[in-house]
């Protein structure tokens, strides 16, 4: 009897979760179905669940209970199936539990990271200020009352930190007034509100002074080198700020300058721990970004003020110290710079042109002369100003006493001199003059810096073209657009405020002699009535002044006219060794008539002039250059010999110790004696005669070379009225003629003799 093989067929079911891999899973393969000897079929197959992947082969029971046990199995498979799914829900949901306590707790993290950041830039900024406060006020007043007298350029050590309190005193003021705590979600947008509000002048006040804070380390380090002046400063500094570890006034004044430098990384840090969702995400990212382009806005503006100040500095440099700079490097950069300017100007090579940059230059040279014309008038006209305050009239006693007119004068110019025209040249000096000198300072840096980018110009015009430059020649390149762009920049904004100052400048001129004019008029309205034409109608009082006006000024003229008669009267005066040696040499060369004296220095200015001085003595030789020019004298100097103007040359003649002989005869030396003093310079009358027994004739022809000398004839008869010169010199006389002409004669021209000596008497030229 055969006995029936057990059918087998594989069964799909779930693996618990906690449960181990079934021993069954581990088969790799079964067989398939095949046929035995007896012919009958046995079922063999596998199948992988989809949830673990584990192969469950099961062998079919014998065919009678066959079917009992598929139900079976049927029901179990279902009841399992039903537990695996309600496992996978709870633990998808306890995940998802978690994700979001994890997320939660990220947001809490996060939050709380964002409001430590805030409360960092709020808190460091509220530092910051008083700790700046400190240095400004407290340190700083400490400095100047205990150190005396106070460290030279102290004061220069805080300039421009005024400014950078105030900015940051009104961010904190924004935020204040807000009335909002740091955690509270509207804080945020209010703390980047205020920060956008206050960029423009944030730039403003940052930049000055970081591009100052180079001086402030020379100022400092100017201190250290006395060793004396720098231990009473920390010691200042330690009493001041106990709770401070501060020893040098640059822990203070280096804040600003890593302040500015903070913004960026507090802003940047509190936009990392905000959520994106956040209302002022946006306005945070833009507060973040304008902070980095701020940094980047003052780093370029303190680049272009290194650079300025490198070129714009005037070096006062000794021939020596030039020639010491010389070197190969400089040589070459010279030459190659007027090879270039040489192929501009001779069109060979086309000139880098900026239309932009030639206006303003062109207007800043226009501006510059301009500032420059009116300085020199004003100080002309200050000069002038104290000429007229030196001369005190008023002083002088005009024998005008008891007259209104003259007392009235005196009091009005006394007013004037004393207390109006005074302070009216003071306040010229200060609000005109004083100004005008500063901008005239001003101008040496825009100057020197237009020269230099000529200079950078043509260097960078050597390197134009070429496709690869080199480290020095980038750099050469760097500084041109560097300088070219600063003044694009502040060349502008220097020829506005210039223009404005300058037309300040001639308001306030305009202003101070109004108000001249309306003090001058109350002063003379007080005396207006104490003068003697105060009554007369507008057109009378005109009347008799243009009047009084034309006879002053005939008078004045009259009175510089024997002024200038006066000092031009000729002067002699007695020759030193040296002119004695010249004047015998000359004269024996030349001849005593051809002897002349030069009345000014002579400088010459053209080929073969002279150089001469003052009263030497000089030979005609020709009264006219080689063209005919008879304004240039050929003159012979005592050996040297050349052109002199004939404008400054006046003949000499020579003293001598007795008369030159006279054709007639003369009188015994008691006579001449007693004649020649019986006449003085005062005009007294001579002593009464009967009828004059002498007469003063000339002795020789004289013909005069001026307008103050008179011609006369030998043995024409003269009167003498002034036996010497306005010098007192008694070489010249000043006589009188006929025809009534006065004039000055040489003394030793004239001759006196009898009345009887063939000449008809006249007793109107007696002495």
């Amino acid at each position: 009897m055969e006995v029936p093989r057990r059918l087998s067929f594989p069964l799909v079911l779930p693996k618990p979760a906690s449960s181990a891999r079934s021993p069954l899973g581990a088969a790799g393969q079964t067989a398939g179905s095949s046929k035995d000897q007896t012919g009958g079929e046995e079922f063999i197959s596998e199948e992988k669940t989809p949830e673990s992947g584990v192969i469950v082969v099961v062998e079919a029971p014998p065919e009678d209970g066959k079917a009992a046990r598929r139900f079976s199995s049927q029901d179990s498979f279902s009841e399992e199936s039903s537990l695996s799914e309600e496992r996978l829900e709870e633990e998808a949901r306890e995940a998802q539990r978690r994700a979001e306590e994890e997320e939660a707790a990220a947001k809490e993290i996060a939050a709380q990271r964002q409001q430590l950041a805030i409360q960092e830039l709020v808190e460091s900024e509220r530092s910051y200020l008083r700790l700046l406060h400190l240095s400004t006020v407290t340190i700083r007043s400490n400095l100047q009352q205990q150190l005396q007298p106070p460290p030279a350029g102290l004061d220069s050590m805080f300039l421009h930190i005024e400014e950078v309190i105030d900015v940051s005193s009104r961010l904190l003021s924004l935020l204040d007034q807000k009335q909002l705590q740091s955690g509270e979600p509207d804080f945020l947008q209010s703390l980047c509100d205020s920060f956008l509000s206050l960029s423009s002048e944030m730039e403003a006040a940052y930049k000055e002074y970081l591009a100052h804070y180079n001086h402030v380390t020379e100022v400092e380090n100017s201190y250290k080198q006395k060793e004396a002046l720098w231990n009473e400063v920390v010691r200042v500094i330690k009493a001041a700020a106990p709770d401070v570890n501060a020893t040098s006034l640059s822990f203070f004044l280096v804040m600003p300058v890593q302040r500015i430098a903070r913004y960026p990384l507090l802003l940047q840090t509190i936009q990392k721990h905000t959520d994106a969702s956040h209302p002022a995400y946006a306005l945070l990212e833009q507060t973040a970004h304008t902070s980095v382009a701020l940094n980047c806005r003052i780093n370029e503006y303190k680049r272009f003020r290194e650079v300025a100040d490198k070129y714009r500095k005037t070096e006062m440099l000794t021939i020596k110290d030039k020639i010491v700079r010389l070197n190969t490097h400089s040589i070459a950069k010279k030459t190659a710079r007027l090879g270039q300017q040489i192929k501009h100007e001779a069109g060979l090579k086309p000139k880098l042109v900026d239309e932009e940059f030639d206006a303003l230059e062109g207007f800043f040279y226009v501006l510059e002369n301009g500032i420059l014309e009116l300085l020199e008038n004003v100080e002309m006209y200050l000069q002038h100003l104290q000429g007229f305050l030196s001369c005190r009239t008023e002083d002088f006693d005009l024998d005008m006493d008891g007259e209104k007119a003259p007392i009235c004068y005196k009091e009005i110019t006394t007013a004037l001199r004393q207390w109006i025209l005074p302070m009216f040249e003071k306040r010229m000096r200060k609000l005109i003059h004083q100004p005008l000198c500063a901008l005239r300072d001003l101008l040496v840096g825009p100057r020197n810096l237009i020269r230099k980018r000529l200079d950078k110009l043509l260097d960078y015009g050597v390197i134009e073209g070429k496709p690869n430059l080199s480290y020095e020649e980038q750099a050469v390149a760097n500084t041109y657009r560097t300088l070219n762009t600063l003044l694009l920049t502040e060349l502008p904004q220097f020829n506005g405020l210039a223009l404005q100052m300058m037309w300040s400048t001639l308001g306030t001129f305009s202003c101070l002699h109004r108000d001249l004019a309306a003090d001058m008029e109350q002063l003379f309205h007080s005396f207006a009535q104490q003068l003697p034409h105060s009554s007369l109608s507008p057109g009378a009082f005109w009347e008799w002044a243009e009047s009084s006006v034309l006879e002053g000024a005939r008078r004045l003229q009259h009175l510089c006219r024997m002024v200038e008669d006066k000092l031009n009267a000729p002067d002699s005066q007695p020759l030193s060794p040296s002119s004695q040696r010249r004047l015998k040499q000359l004269t024996d060369k030349h001849g005593s008539g051809k002897i002349f004296q030069v009345m000014s220095t002579v400088v010459g200015t053209r080929d073969l002039d002279l150089n001469l001085t003052k009263g030497e003595l000089v030979a005609v030789i020709s009264e006219a250059d080689s063209r005919g020019d008879r304004r240039r004298w050929l003159v012979d100097a005592g050996g040297k010999r050349g052109y002199a103007a004939a404008s400054k040359l006046i003949r000499y003649h020579q003293p001598t110790d007795d008369p030159p002989p006279s054709p007639h005869p003369s009188l015994t030396e008691d006579v001449t004696t007693r004649r020649r003093h019986s006449y003085s310079p005062a005009g007294n009358a001579p002593l009464p005669m009967s009828q004059p027994c002498f007469q003063v004739v000339g002795a020789y022809d004289f013909t005069a070379r001026s307008k103050h000398e008179v011609s006369f004839r030998a043995g024409e008869p003269v009167r003498v009225l002034e036996p010497h010169d306005k010098r007192g010199s008694p070489e010249w006389s000043l006589v009188e003629v006929r025809g009534g002409q006065r004039g000055y004669v040489p003394s030793n021209y004239l001759a006196i003799m009898p009345v009887g000596a063939g000449l008809p008497p006249n007793p109107g030229f007696f002495l």
